[in-house]
C-alpha cells in the first residue's frame, strides 16, 4: 500500500518538476553599469539557480559604466550553474564599454537586427587623469583581461582585443560573421529557439535544451527601481542642494522642525546616491565650503562677500564633483546653473534685504520717535506736554510754544522729549 502512494505521489510531483525546470528567465536592463546593476544581475542570476531555470536571459542596453561594478557582474556569471545568456534588445540598443566584457563572459550572446556592439576602450576616472605610461598599462590590463573572457568562450580573441585597444564596433550581422555573437533573433522566443542545442560550459559542455521552453519575466522591484533613480547624478545633486536649504531655513528660523527633518532626510539620500557614484573629493569640498559660507551670512554681516564666495565655491564644486569623464555620470549643466542661479538670487535678495534694514530709519524705541510731529496740547514755556504718535509726552523746549501748534521731535531726555517748531532750526 505504502509502495502505490509513493509511486503515486512520484507520479504527481514529476510532472511538475519538469514543468518547472522548463523554465527561462528573463530580466531587462537598461543604463549605465555601476553597482545597482551589479546587485539587480547578482539577484536574478540567484533565482534562476534557486528555481533551477533552464537559462537565465538579460535583455541589455548599455553605454558602458564602472570597471568594479562590471567585474562583479563578471565574476557573477562565471560562477553561475545556470547558463546566462546576453540578448542586446531592443533595436537601436547598444552593449558599449564594460557592456562588451559581460558580453564575452556570458554562455551564449544574442543581438536583435539594428543594435551594435564594441568600443570598449578603457575610460580613467581620476583627479587629472593619468599619465600615458599609467594609461597604457590599463588598456594593456583590459585587453588581456577580455581576451581571455573571449578564448573562455570560444569567441574571437582579435576582435575582443581590438575593441578595447581600437574602440572597435559592430553591428549584429558583422557581430555575428565575426564569432561574437552566437544568434541574430527578433525576440526571446526567436532567440531561444535559435540557441537550442548550443553547447555551452556551464551544462559541463552539454547542449542548451531551450526550444518551446516557457518564459518567466521578472520586472525590476521597487528597491533597484529606487536606487537607480538615487543612482542618477542629477537626482543625487538636487537632493543634496535641497538638503542643503532645508538645513539653512532650520537653522535661520530655529524651531521651525520641517526643514530641518527633510533637509536631513534629503542629505542623508544624497550621501548614500553619492556612494555609487565616483565622486570628486575637491568638487565635494567645495560645495561644502559654499554651504558653510551661506550659512555663516545669517550671522556675521560681510556686504554680501560671503555669499559671492558661497556662489563661486559652489559652481566649481558642481562642476567637479562628479569626476568622470562618461557622460552618464555627469551632472548636466542644465541642473547646475538653475540651481546656482537660483541659490545666488535667493541669497542676494536675503543680503540686499539685510542691508536695507541696516540703512532703515528705526521705528520702534527713542531712535523711532526722532522726527515725529505732533501738537502741544498746553502752551510750553520750558516745558509742557505735547500729543505725539497717540501719546500724551511731557516735552521740553527753549522757547515758547503755544497751544496747537505743531512740534517735532529733536531727542529724548530720559521720559521727556526735546522738540521745536518744524520751520524752526533752534534745538533745545
Amino acid at each position: 500500500m505504502k509502495s502505490v502512494l509513493l509511486l503515486t505521489l512520484l507520479a504527481i510531483l514529476m510532472p511538475l518538476g519538469a514543468i518547472h525546470a522548463s523554465e527561462a528567465h528573463v530580466v531587462e536592463f537598461e543604463g549605465a553599469i555601476g553597482p545597482v546593476a551589479s546587485a539587480y544581475i547578482s539577484e536574478a542570476v540567484a533565482r534562476a539557480e534557486r528555481d533551477g531555470a533552464v537559462c537565465l536571459v538579460v535583455e541589455m542596453d548599455t553605454p558602458g559604466g564602472l570597471d568594479t561594478a562590471m567585474r562583479e557582474i563578471i565574476q557573477d556569471i562565471l560562477a553561475s550553474k545556470v547558463p546566462v545568456i546576453i540578448y542586446v534588445h531592443p533595436a537601436g540598443a547598444r552593449c558599449a564599454s564594460a557592456g562588451v566584457f559581460i558580453a564575452m563572459s556570458a554562455d551564449a550572446v544574442g543581438m536583435t537586427p539594428g543594435t551594435s556592439i564594441g568600443a570598449a576602450h578603457p575610460v580613467t576616472i581620476g583627479e587629472g587623469g593619468v599619465d600615458d605610461e599609467t594609461m597604457d598599462k590599463i588598456v594593456n590590463d583590459s585587453a588581456s583581461y577580455i581576451k581571455s573572457l573571449a578564448a573562455k568562450r570560444g569567441r574571437s580573441e582579435e576582435w575582443a582585443e581590438q575593441a578595447v585597444r581600437e574602440s572597435a564596433t559592430a553591428t549584429a550581422e558583422e557581430a555575428l560573421d565575426l564569432g561574437i555573437t552566437d544568434v541574430i533573433a527578433d525576440d526571446v522566443h526567436d532567440l531561444l529557439d535559435q540557441l537550442d542545442g548550443l553547447k555551452v560550459d556551464d551544462l559541463g559542455g552539454g547542449p542548451l535544451e531551450t526550444a518551446g521552453v516557457s518564459i518567466k519575466r521578472f520586472q525590476m522591484g521597487f528597491r533597484f527601481r529606487l536606487l537607480g533613480i538615487l543612482s542618477n547624478p542629477n537626482i543625487a545633486y538636487m537632493l543634496l542642494i535641497l538638503g542643503f536649504y532645508g538645513i539653512f531655513f532650520e537653522l535661520s528660523n530655529p524651531g521651525s522642525i520641517f526643514p530641518g527633518v527633510l533637509g536631513a532626510i534629503f542629505l542623508v539620500l544624497a550621501f548614500y546616491s553619492f556612494q555609487m557614484l565616483p565622486v570628486s573629493y575637491a568638487g565635494a569640498f567645495l560645495i561644502l565650503l559654499a554651504m558653510a559660507f551661506f550659512v555663516t551670512e545669517i550671522w556675521v554681516t560681510s556686504g554680501g562677500l560671503l555669499t559671492i564666495g558661497g556662489v563661486v565655491a559652489m559652481l566649481f564644486g558642481s562642476l567637479m564633483l562628479i569626476n568622470s569623464p562618461l557622460p552618464f555620470f555627469k551632472i548636466s549643466l542644465a541642473v547646475i546653473l538653475p540651481a546656482v542661479i537660483t541659490t545666488a538670487a535667493f541669497f542676494a535678495f536675503a543680503v540686499g534685504a539685510g542691508l536695507r534694514a541696516q540703512r532703515k530709519k528705526p521705528v520702534t524705541g527713542s531712535e523711532g520717535l526722532i522726527g515725529m510731529r505732533g501738537n502741544a496740547t498746553t502752551d510750553i514755556d520750558l516745558t509742557g506736554q505735547a500729543f505725539i504718535r497717540g501719546e500724551i509726552w511731557t516735552v521740553r523746549s527753549a522757547y515758547r510754544i503755544e497751544k496747537g501748534e505743531e512740534v517735532e521731535v529733536v531727542s529724548m531726555d530720559g521720559l521727556k522729549l526735546l522738540i521745536k517748531r518744524p520751520d524752526s532750526g533752534t534745538k533745545s
